[in-house]
Order: structure tokens, then C-alpha cells, then sequence
């Protein structure tokens, strides 16, 4: 774990200069400009047109020399003046993010300020300890799942003084990530974004991590954090109840052997997310088939697929990563297509990340951060505007507002320059459904690349069933020596398959009615004492960040709530219904002006008339709202003293 450390001098010029080719410039021209205060460096010519999607900027190659010299120029000033790097003041940080973004942030400097601190400063830690507000108390909770978010969790728990018992129902951590071994897995999320705030990893291999690297991240981590020591792998929690009179809620565990134990806790984290159980394609005689056959996160390494025929059915974002690693060592793949998926150009999907980055990210002071912003900036700015539906456009099933329809047609650009050579292939790949409807794939070429090939076969009528020999489709029926069911996620269904039982005997998923809301996407009425982790309507469709950011901020708010509930002397906290029914009504109007419920395209985004999953505004205005748990919205219960 980063431990304080004294301010890191500026390296030396030669040193600078060996690295500089493999810096991101735009981050690179942030960096100095914070080292130096010398705004003047920030010239509206070094700005390419929307250079906040491009790497390098879009910047091309003499603006990219001249980058490097201003760069050197300056921090070679700058060492000589004595200059001691350290947080820059509001005005800077304003200053330097306006420019990169090319609008006022004046609006998000706190979360920028955050966003830009050293790791050993780490402004999202607790701060306090149970026995600092309420002396001679203690607290305990128990974290359920050690991914991202549980690690995460039990990490600052443990900070603040809280007893934790982590259990994981697998022998190991990492979650999806341990559990997604499909080839060619890998995040679609830049790897300096897809790492603790507080915990970065220099040395990433790749722009956009494989699941390997992530998972020995998630592995260091639990070790160096001590959150490794507080696990009980293998242990499955079944069912949890909340005994009204003690204030604490029984957990029915299921051990590694079968056997059924019991625990009791003050509070329980549910960490265990929303990709975490398969989803398995609804078709007649499914299980019928005599060969090889199973789910993309189950994956079956004992299947020898080369010189196979292999079928897979599903185009989405597992599929993706999937069927071009398939191609070339089967000998035939057949692609069951439901509904394209939208393109995002991403020429460096697969590249690896020049020695250089992980060399400044180490000797550059703040080079890191700054990287990690130009990452995060695309997001914080526009994006989530391109989905928003215009009723004054008006939206159609093509596009939800004039913006939405600029996007469609830069990437709808970019697909048919790669199908030149391949028209018949345009009509079966070009979504006719709005950018933004469904998840949106980072494309590099390779996508379409291997549709084209002749050992690749595109199908796009729907499965009607399956059979011993393979599955059938517009009643052909394909013969396969192997199946793939690349088919996602139960991600609507929140804490399946655990019983839960809050007050008064309310069980939660009788409560959900199949519709899973949560007031923040953490807490439920009723259900004091229970805090959810990427729960409800917390999934991140293009506002910045990633999934691991979100779980910080949510991670702070549960931290607060549980400080609230200590300095009331309390014993039980939960949402009111009042503040829960608001903000869900909330949350529904705007999703019903997103694209993704605004379009029938489907998928797993939507269920029914709206969707349980996504965030609908900003990744700033969920940062707002968990940075502390307003008293307002909470019932704290006390038990009356005997």
C-alpha cells in the first residue's frame, strides 16, 4: 500500500527526454503546466479538434515535437527555479481542466482536487475510527464478496476501526474476474482508470488491462491492504435476517464441505454486483446438445476447440472479446447475432503501453494523475449528453436527438470505411437502433475484420432451438462440434440467489417485484443496516471513471452512514421511505429521457419499462450525492435503554 513519502524531485532533462516519446501529451502538457504555473503553455493550438476522444489528442506529429520542447523548456525552469511540486491551488486546477475540456470546470473542483492528490493523500479515506466517535464501542460488519467493491469495502472498513468478515463464495478473489477466463477477456475501460485511486498500479501492461493483469492487481491488493486475512473463501452466504429486537442480522453460510453455519453482524455490504450470475439464452431444447457447451464466465478449458466447429451465440461485449480468438483455431465459427452492437473507434484496444508510461507515472510528480484525468475527462464532459433524448428533435428508433444523430453518423463512419470490401456484410452489422441503446464496443478493426473471414460465418435469424447436433435458426439447423453461450448477465436480478429478510418479516426480492430499486443504489426501506455495492441504478454508461471509481464514492457514503449511526448512538440505520421513493422517481423520469429506455432495441440495460441498472446523469452528480449521508434521509433507531 503507498505510504507517505517526501515530494519526488523533477527527474533530470536526459532522463525526461528518453521517456517523452511515449508520454500521452496531452497529460503530459497538464503536468507541466502544474509544475510550472505556467498557464501560457496551454495554447488553444495544441488543442486538436475533439481531442478528448483521440490518443495523443489528435494531435499530429510537429504539433506533437513542438509538445515535447515546450515540455522540456519549461520543467528545466521550473528545476532551476527550485520549484517544489504539490497540489495545485483552485485557480490552477481551474484553469489547466477548463482548458482541457474546453468548458468551465469551475463547478467540480472539489472532485478534481480529488481526483488529482497524491495516493498516500488519499482524500476518500474515512478519516475517523469507530473508537474516536463513540469511545469504548466497537462495530462490526460482514462484506459479502471479494471484488472490486468488496476488497474496497472491507479495505476501509478496517480503516475506520469496524471488525470485518469478508465471505467469498470462490476459493480466490477478484469476483467476475476470476470467474470470466474466456479468451481474450480484458477490460473496456483504460487500465489507469480500473485501479484504486489510492492504490494505482504504474506498470500496467496494456492501454486496456487483460483480465490477468487485473485479477494479480485485485490479488497484490487484498495482500498488501491486509483484507487477504479477514476472508472466508469458499463460504456462501444463502440467506440473510434482521432480528428486529438485537439489531443484527443473521447470515446462513454454506461452506466449502456443504455444511450450514451461522454468523451474526451489525452490518452487512452486499458486494457481489451485477455480473455475476449468467444468463442462458431462453430456446427450446436448451441442454439437449451432445457436445462441448457452456457460458462465456464458465468457461471449459478441457474443451479442445481446435479444428473445431464452434458456435456462439451472442454478439455483446463477451462475444466480442471472444469470437476473433476463436477464429483461426477453429476450423469454422458460426456467429448467432441477435442485435449489432454499436463501434467505438479505439485503434489502441489491443496495444500495449510503451515502458515509458509506467517510468513517468514513477519519476514525473503527478504525471500519474494527470493521465488518470485526460482519461476520465471524456466522460466527465459529453458523453452522457449524446444519449439524452431530445423531445423537440423529435427522437426516432435511428437517433434520440441531433446530437445522438451526429455520433450515429461519425460512427456509422468509421464501421463502413472497415466494409468496403464486404458490403453484404453492412446491412447485417449497422445497428438501426440509437448510439447509446445498448452497450457501446470499443473497436480497433478486429471486430469486423473477422466477420469478413471465410472461416466465419454471421447469422442474424434468431435460435429457435437446440439441438443434439447444434441449434437451429430460420429452420437451418447448425451442425457444431462445440457451443458458446456468450448470452451476459442476470444483471436486473440484485443479490440472487440470497434470501433477505428486513423488518417486520419484508423479504426484498417479494418487495422488488422484479423492479430492484435502492436510494443510491445502496439502501432499501426497511432493511436497516444493509448497504448494497453496484447496486441499482448504479451502472456507468460513458460518465467517466468506471465502475471501481463509482465504488469509492459509494464506499464513502456507507463509511458515513455507519459514522452517523455511532455518533447518535444509535444501533440501526436506514433509508426513509420518503427520501427512497423520491429520489427512485427521480431516477425513472430521467432514465425514461435516456436512450437506452427510450429505445425497444432490448438488451440487458433495459427490463421492462425501464432499467434497473444504469445511472442516468453524471458521474459528478453521484459523487455529490454519496460524499456524506445527509441525516434527512435516514432513520436512525436507538434501543431503549432496560
Amino acid at each position: 500500500m503507498p505510504s507517505p513519502r517526501p515530494p519526488r524531485p523533477l527527474p533530470d532533462d536526459a532522463a525526461l527526454r528518453r521517456h517523452l516519446a511515449g508520454a500521452e501529451l496531452p497529460a503530459l502538457l497538464m503536468t507541466a503546466a502544474h509544475l510550472t504555473g505556467d498557464t501560457s503553455l496551454l495554447r488553444d493550438d495544441l488543442r486538436a479538434p475533439g481531442w478528448l476522444y483521440q490518443p495523443q489528442g489528435g494531435l499530429s506529429a510537429v504539433r506533437q515535437r513542438e509538445v515535447r520542447r515546450l515540455v522540456c523548456e519549461a520543467l528545466a525552469r521550473s528545476r532551476a527555479a527550485g520549484r517544489t511540486p504539490g497540489p495545485p491551488a483552485p485557480a490552477l486546477l481551474r484553469a489547466i481542466t477548463t482548458w482541457a475540456t474546453g468548458s468551465d470546470t469551475g463547478g467540480l473542483l472539489e472532485l478534481l482536487a480529488e481526483e488529482i492528490a497524491l495516493p498516500e493523500d488519499d482524500p476518500r479515506a474515512p478519516g475517523w475510527t469507530v473508537e474516536q466517535v463513540r469511545p469504548g464501542g466497537e462495530f462490526d460488519a460482514a462484506v459479502i464478496g471479494a471484488g472490486f467493491s468488496g476488497l474496497l469495502a472491507a479495505h476501509r472498513l478496517a480503516q475506520a476501526g469496524v471488525r470485518v468478515t469478508v465471505y467469498e463464495k470462490n476459493p480466490d478473489v477478484g469476483g467476475t474476474w476470476l470467474e470470466n477466463t474466456y479468451p481474450g477477456c480484458r477490460t473496456d475501460v483504460a487500465s489507469h482508470l480500473y485501479n484504486y485511486s489510492f492504490a494505482p498500479r504504474a506498470d500496467w501492461p496494456d492501454h486496456f488491462a487483460r483480465r490477468d493483469s487485473v485479477l494479480a492487481y485485485l490479488r497484490d491488493f487484498a495482500k498488501d491492504s491486509g483484507a487477504a486475512d479477514r476472508i472466508r473463501f469458499g463460504t456462501e452466504v444463502t440467506e440473510m435476517r434482521w432480528e428486529e429486537d438485537a439489531h443484527r442480522w443473521h447470515l446462513t453460510l454454506r461452506g466449502p464441505d456443504g455444511t450450514t453455519t451461522g454468523a451474526v453482524h451489525r452490518a452487512v455490504i452486499s458486494a457481489v454486483g451485477q455480473l455475476n450470475r449468467p444468463s442462458l439464452p431462453a430456446i427450446e431444447g436448451l441442454g439437449s446438445f451432445t457436445g462441448p457447451a457452456f457460458h462465456s464466465a464458465a468457461w471449459d478449458h478441457s474443451a479442445d476447440l481446435t479444428g473445431k466447429r464452434v458456435a456462439v451465440i451472442g454478439t455483446g461485449a463477451s462475444a466480442y472479446q471472444i469470437v476473433p480468438e476463436l477464429a483461426g483455431t477453429a476450423s469454422k465459427v458460426i456467429v448467432f447475432q441477435r442485435t449489432p452492437p454499436w463501434l467505438r473507434p479505439t485503434p489502441h484496444y489491443h496495444e500495449p503501453l510503451p515502458d515509458s508510461t509506467a517510468w513517468l507515472c514513477e519519476h514525473l510528480p503527478y504525471y500519474a494523475q494527470w493521465y488518470r484525468f485526460w482519461l476520465f475527462a471524456p466522460g466527465l464532459r459529453g458523453i452522457l449528453d449524446g444519449w439524452i433524448v431530445d423531445r423537440d428533435h423529435p427522437p426516432t428508433e435511428r437517433a434520440v436527438s441531433a446530437l445522438n444523430e451526429r455520433l450515429r453518423a461519425s460512427l456509422l463512419a468509421s464501421m463502413e470505411a472497415q466494409l468496403t470490401d464486404a458490403p453484404r456484410l453492412r446491412e447485417a452489422v449497422i445497428p438501426r437502433y440509437p448510439v447509446g441503446a445498448k452497450r457501446v464496443l470499443r473497436d480497433n478493426g478486429v471486430w469486423l475484420a473477422t466477420l469478413k473471414r471465410d472461416d466465419v460465418r454471421l447469422v442474424t435469424a434468431a435460435v429457435e432451438r437446440e439441438t443434439p447436433a447444434g441449434v437451429v435458426a430460420d429452420g437451418e439447423e447448425f451442425a457444431v462440434d462445440a457451443l458458446v453461450y456468450a448470452t451476459g448477465f442476470q444483471a436486473s436480478r440484485f443479490l440472487a440467489p440470497m434470501k433477505v429478510t428486513g423488518e417486520g418479516g419484508r423479504d426484498l426480492h417479494a418487495h422488488w417485484a422484479g423492479a430492484p430499486r435502492a436510494h443510491l443504489g445502496m439502501t432499501v426501506p426497511g432493511f436497516p443496516n444493509l448497504f448494497c455495492l453496484y447496486g441499482p441504478n448504479t451502472n456507468l454508461v460513458g460518465q467517466g471513471g468506471s465502475i471501481v471509481w463509482f465504488s469509492e464514492c459509494a464506499v464513502r457514503y456507507v463509511l458515513d452512514a455507519i459514522r452517523l449511526l455511532l455518533a447518535r448512538g444509535a444501533d440501526a440505520v436506514s433509508v426513509r421511505e420518503e427520501a427512497y421513493d423520491a429520489y427512485n422517481a427521480w431516477v425513472d423520469a430521467a432514465g425514461a429521457d435516456r436512450a437506452w429506455v427510450f429505445s425497444t432495441a432490448g438488451g440487458w440495460y433495459k427490463d421492462g419499462a425501464r432499467s434497473a441498472v444504469n445511472w442516468p446523469f453524471s458521474a459528478a452528480e453521484y459523487w455529490t450525492r454519496t460524499r456524506r449521508a445527509d441525516p434527512a434521509d435516514l432513520r436512525l433507531v436507538r434501543t431503549p435503554p432496560s
